[in-house]
């Protein structure tokens, strides 16, 4: 099948290239001339596991290409995906302009018989305003539900493919598009296009509130000396509930989460009714994104402050595996502790180059190229991004080149007695301990427990 994709960004490309790998002829479209030319020497424009061979393999063969010319793209092409970006407004809800524009720029030049196939997160009744303004032309909807970090493996093993449409016709042509990633078992869930588009939203704006009911919960755990950690395996234990996203940290970051949860919300209003379990579930995460500023405020207060600290700071973008920086919880740590004088050591095994590109070149800020040179000279060491190669560190020689002791677990990746015991100051996420536990820890280790909540 000839297909064509509108829009080169996480959505699109992994779209793409995963379409040509199992066969398909795909012309990948974008207006920004940039990212095109960069694609069609080889280079993607960020960072994302198993795409670039993907990209590279797929160009070799001839079945993928890339081009800025509309009329190019949709030569002889048998299905069109719209993958363009649907970014909030300062009120929340999506800004559908990149989609209109794109939709009025290609409605000439789309074969009679194309299928149209919305991918872009939008707004409830946007795929049936598409279709009557490209009559006759079939419009179907297929939210996309791609993990960034896991996206290519999401793509070709998904729990679920959407598709939402009024025609059986189209919706089945769909399905055979998409029958190489659901041959173990049907994973194809057809429904109308409002409950499509309803699904991507409701999906996203659940996974967030369990983040956000965690991240509210740990404040509770700290004060009533529960671990949230061990609350959390108590209550994923239960499967009515689960474990997936149970999780209490440093705050959701990214595109989807917090753009979709603002969007639902915003879409509730515009039908007159509010949404204030999504009102909460955001302004819960950006006071979380506030929580490591303020356990570092807290720990230097009897110290002299923050002002002419050195802290390390491990890991940058918003989650292991990409180097999206987009609303990731190091902005405001950064920010916090560089208005309050702080010098900065700052290390991510891929996102530096785009950090560098919003931080700049503040002196207050040092870049170092490992683990090693985070943890030089510093007063303290800062988890904010779960890398994997963060998981086994070499302890004792990075507290040899510290200064200080204090380790703060922004995502609670570490045993509480193990810290203890190689000598450092722990402070994590609602990890508030018990007397009885205390006391434990402290005849196992034969030292005095250092452990802040």
């Amino acid at each position: 099948m000839r297909i064509a994709v509108v829009g080169t960004g996480y959505v699109g490309l992994v779209t793409g290239a995963c379409f040509a790998e199992v066969g398909n002829h795909v012309t990948c479209l974008d207006i920004d001339q940039v990212k095109i030319a960069q694609l069609q020497q080889g280079k993607l424009p960020f960072f994302e596991p198993g795409l670039e061979e993907k990209v590279l393999q797929n160009r070799q063969a001839g079945r993928l290409k890339f081009t800025t010319d509309p009329k190019e793209a949709m030569k002889e092409v048998d299905c069109l995906f719209l993958a363009v970006p649907t970014p909030p407004k300062e009120d929340g809800s999506a800004d559908l302009s990149y989609l209109e524009k794109a939709v009025h720029t290609l409605r000439p030049l789309i074969p009679e018989n194309a299928l149209v196939v919305l991918k872009s997160t939008a707004p409830v009744g946007t795929t049936r305003s598409l279709a009557k303004l490209l009559s006759p032309l079939a419009v179907v909807c297929n939210p996309e539900f791609l993990k960034q970090g896991n996206a290519v493996a999401d793509f070709c093993r998904p729990d679920r493919i959407l598709i939402g449409a009024d025609c059986l016709i189209a919706a089945n042509r769909l399905k055979d598009l998409y029958a190489p990633f659901s041959m173990n078992h049907n994973r194809i869930l057809t429904m109308d296009p409002e409950s499509a588009e309803m699904a991507k939203y409701a999906s996203n704006a659940m996974l967030a509130t369990r983040i956000s009911f965690m991240n509210d919960l740990s404040r509770l755990c700290e004060s009533t000396g529960a671990d949230v950690t061990k609350v959390r395996l108590a209550m994923g234990a239960d499967q009515r509930i689960g474990y997936h996203f149970l999780y209490a940290g440093a705050g959701y970051g990214g595109s989807c989460f917090p753009k979709d949860v603002n969007a639902l919300r915003a879409m509730a209003l515009a039908y007159g009714f509010d949404m204030p379990l999504l009102k909460a579930v955001e302004e819960i995460n950006q006071r979380q994104k506030q929580l490591l500023g303020e356990k570092i405020r807290a720990h230097f207060a009897p110290h002299g402050g923050v002002d002419g600290k050195t802290i390390g700071i491990l890991g940058l973008a918003f989650k292991p595996d990409t180097d999206d920086m987009r609303s990731a919880s190091s902005l405001p740590l950064i920010h916090t502790l560089v208005e309050e004088g702080a010098t900065l050591r700052l290390y991510d095994p891929v996102a530096m180059t785009r950090a560098k590109t919003l931080l700049h070149q503040e002196p207050s800020l040092i870049w170092c190229a490992n683990e090693e040179e985070v943890a030089q000279d510093a007063d303290a060491l800062v988890l904010v991004t779960e890398w994997k190669q963060f998981r086994f560190l070499d302890f004792p020689k990075l507290l040899q080149a510290m200064k200080g002791t204090a380790f703060f677990d922004g995502r609670n990746q570490y045993p509480i007695e193990e810290m203890v015991k190689f000598g450092f100051t722990y402070i994590g996420i609602g990890r508030g301990t018990s007397p009885l536990h205390l006391e434990n820890m402290e005849n196992s280790s034969g030292t005095a427990t250092r452990i802040h909540r």
